[in-house]
């Protein structure tokens, strides 16, 4: 058994417009990278976090990374483990694009590998939504099962939790742009209405399964025109600037679908190839520059990996 390992995990577009909760998929940048030791003494500790401006706790117990591991160490009977964590953020915190997600799952990730692979990535999915739940206090699965998965991937169920590899066309990449402006995860879902009309619900419920399919045939006509949230985007769409106007300029520029990442303020759309992604994440950076407001953007394909270990 090696005694340390480097891992790389990806961000996540959660949601993919009209699945809250229930649909994610994973891209190849940006993400995050653990660092992990095995020490020979008792216990995890945090040593070093670059690329967070001092915003993450050292303190094991309240940091996602060193809690899900607890977690995995407790079911795998050997709780007093000692164990050092070296956590480098290579994207940016509250995007929306699973930035709590990929250094939780990096760090299960390397764990599990250090103990062998006593649980498969799927099997994994558990521990990493106990990281979720302590970064915004409900452990959904739509960023972490993806990231832990690769590929798109559908949650029909959380109890018990039922995960589904989902098929999507081989061409198909994302164009993912983040504008620099605060949208906190935890106020995001608290604007999101608890009751919904019923006439809402089926118009949802035929969009999700609309998009499900097109990914399976890999229609890119049926996944765009179910690419349409009735119940979240109009709400929480309030809070990213010009968002209307960017749908606009990217549906313009050949997109197939495009909305809200996870929580945001992250935006993204589908595309059919990379150099229509180029366009519109340039096309869409400009827009925000005109505003004043600076953004990063990440052009990828669908990741199929998940995590990975660096030499």
């Amino acid at each position: 058994m090696n005694d340390s390992i480097k891992v790389f995990a990806p961000a996540t577009v959660a949601n993919v417009v009209c699945g809250y909760d229930v649909l994610g998929f994973a891209v190849n940048q940006p993400g995050d990278e653990v660092i992990m030791r095995l020490t020979g003494g008792k216990g995890i500790s945090i040593s070093k976090i670059t690329g967070d401006d001092g915003k993450l706790p050292l303190d094991p117990d309240k940091n996602t990374v060193s809690a899900s591991v607890q977690h995995y160490l407790n079911h795998i009977g050997k709780p007093d483990t000692g164990i050092d964590i070296e956590l480098h953020k290579k994207m940016p915190i509250g995007s929306g694009l699973g930035s709590s997600s990929a250094s939780t799952v990096a760090g299960l990730f390397a764990v599990n590998t250090l103990f062998d692979n006593l649980l498969t990535n799927r099997e994994l999915v558990p521990f990493a939504m106990k990281g979720e739940e302590l970064a915004c206090g409900y452990g959904h699965a739509d960023n972490v099962a993806p990231a832990l998965m690769g590929g798109f991937v559908l949650i029909r169920s959380y109890e018990p939790l039922d995960i589904i590899s989902l098929p999507f066309p081989e061409d198909m990449h994302a164009a993912v742009v983040y504008p620099e402006v605060d949208v906190p995860t935890k106020d995001a879902r608290q604007m999101i209405r608890s009751k919904v009309l019923l006439k809402d619900a089926v118009t949802q419920w035929g969009n999700v399964a609309g998009l499900v399919s097109g990914l399976f045939l890999k229609d890119y006509d049926l996944i765009g025109r179910s690419m349409t949230d009735i119940l979240v985007e109009p709400t929480r769409s309030i809070l990213i600037p010009d968002f209307a106007v960017m749908k606009s300029i990217a549906l313009e520029s050949g997109a197939i679908g495009f909305g809200i990442s996870g929580s945001g303020p992250s935006v993204f759309a589908l595309t059919r190839d990379a150099d229509i992604a180029r366009t519109i994440t340039a096309k869409l950076q400009q827009h925000l520059k005109n505003l004043n407001i600076n953004s990063l953007s990440f052009v990828s394909e669908v990741n199929k990996k998940g995590p990975i270990i660096l030499d």
